[in-house]
């Protein structure tokens, strides 16, 4: 059960063509899939089913940027005038679907906390 639709993603990010949205299909099945591993959400509260939606969009909008441009994704990039170099590096160059820290954020993911944890001490008597 995906979280976002079609609609949604294309309402995010742009109108997909016939062969994307069979594939966008798929990754928010799966981005929904991984979602699930980290949060059990509340599917009748509106306010987290909002926040599953932008979060699955994101995810999948990344997956499917990474296999069609080549500028998107990408994290490092030298051009050398003479000889002739180039090199591009990607931050995601398989495509593979992933939370960003903002979205875990988002979904309360691994939220800062601040803790104690009380001493423990033992006391040994002479006579034991």
């Amino acid at each position: 059960m995906s979280y976002a639709t079609i609609e949604d993603l294309e309402a995010r990010y742009g109108e997909l063509s016939s062969e994307l949205e069979d594939r966008a299909t798929v990754l928010l099945d799966d981005a929904a899939t991984i979602i699930d591993a980290y949060v059990t959400a509340d599917t009748t509260d509106e306010r987290w089913l909002a926040r599953l939606r932008l979060v699955s969009c994101a995810m999948v909008n990344r997956a499917l940027q990474a296999s069609e441009s080549d500028a998107y994704g990408v994290s490092q990039a030298t051009m050398t005038a003479g000889p002739y170099t180039q090199n591009v590096s990607y931050s995601n160059p398989s495509g593979d679907l992933y939370l960003t820290a903002t979205e875990k954020r988002t979904l309360s993911i691994g939220a800062p906390y601040i803790g104690e944890l009380p001493p423990q001490i033992a006391w040994v008597s002479a006579d034991d």
